[in-house]
């Protein structure tokens, strides 16, 4: 067998066990299973309001349940635990079934549900939940919620740390749907945290020198007293080697004026040539153009001349 198809049938015989508990021990305040598949068989630990329903007088119906086990599932020695439930009120599966049997026994629903949910968060619940769908007061169906505290709706702490249990309450107009979903007291949520009230805060205290640095970072442009000292720092910097201490200011000016009439002059120089270039191409262009003209009026002239010559036929025809 695949994997894939060993875990399927996993799983469906985990739902089907589950389904037989709740049927068989629903009177005793079923509240979950754990299964888990030892060398020695397998090891079955039953959660209970009321242990000594399970068990029975002298065993007889603990023995009862594991034989139908072995009949029903194929379980090889199977080991029925019992344990009793600390908190019924905060063990979802036995509140929805406690609010499934109030609303088969008439109970309003608007009341069933805030009893309920008022007793989990009396409990020490750090949130609840409880959903009522079906026709619960004509022949529409509706859905109710009652909320209380904190509740997780997805992710892991949905999974891990919300217990969740649903029942049936079968009614004249039809069934009714109960979900619950309680947050146990104590339970560590991925988004709390703790005040330090013991904690040195000189650790974290800032220095005014270095809080001044950051704020000067974080004005933008600086000072014009900063650019001027900057701008004096560049220019002992750039001062070329083997040159004097104290240069001119005029002489700076000079050097710079020459430079750019040095540049100035190429430039020209460069414009002159080109332009030479340019009326030399001119020139010999427009020689060629004038022979070839003078080439083309020969040769037309000399057919017209050689049309002309052509002897004319004689009159009266050939003898």
């Amino acid at each position: 067998m695949a994997d894939e198809h060993e875990f399927i049938e996993d799983g469906l015989q985990r739902s089907q066990i589950d389904e037989f508990f709740e049927e068989e021990l629903g009177r005793a305040g079923y509240g979950g299973m754990d299964v888990a598949h030892t060398p020695m068989g397998t090891q079955i630990v039953l959660k209970a309001e009321k242990p000594g329903m399970v068990i029975g007088k002298g065993g007889k119906n603990i023995r009862k349940i594991t034989t139908q086990l072995e009949e029903r599932f194929d379980l090889e020695d199977p080991q029925v635990d019992v344990q009793e439930v600390d908190e019924p009120d905060l063990n979802a599966r036995i509140v929805a079934d406690r609010l499934a049997n109030a609303l088969e026994r008439g109970w309003y629903f608007r009341k069933a549900g805030h009893t309920t949910i008022d007793r989990i968060m009396d409990a020490g619940a750090l949130g609840a939940q409880i959903v009522l769908a079906g026709k619960l007061t004509g022949a529409r169906s509706r859905i109710e919620k009652f909320n209380r505290g904190y509740i997780k709706h997805n992710g892991e702490p949905a999974e891990e740390i919300v217990d969740h249990g649903q029942g049936v309450a079968v009614m004249k107009l039809g069934t009714i749907g109960v979900t619950v979903q309680i947050i146990p007291p104590g339970a560590e949520l991925p988004d709390d945290f703790e005040i330090d009230e013991e904690a040195d805060i000189e650790d974290l205290v800032v220095d005014e020198e270095e809080a001044g640095s950051v704020e000067e970072l974080l004005e933008g442009e600086p000072d014009e007293e900063d650019l001027e000292e900057a701008g004096e720092e560049f220019d002992e910097v750039d001062t070329p080697a083997g040159a004097p201490e104290e240069l001119a200011e005029e002489d700076l000016e000079e050097v710079a004026d020459e430079a750019a009439a040095e540049a100035d002059a190429a430039n020209v120089e460069g414009d002159a040539a080109a332009e030479d270039v340019d009326e030399e191409q001119l020139e010999d262009l427009e020689e060629d153009t004038e022979e070839e003209a003078e080439a083309l009026i020969e040769e037309m002239e000399d057919d017209a001349e050689f049309e002309g010559d052509e002897p004319e036929p004689e009159e009266g025809g050939e003898e």
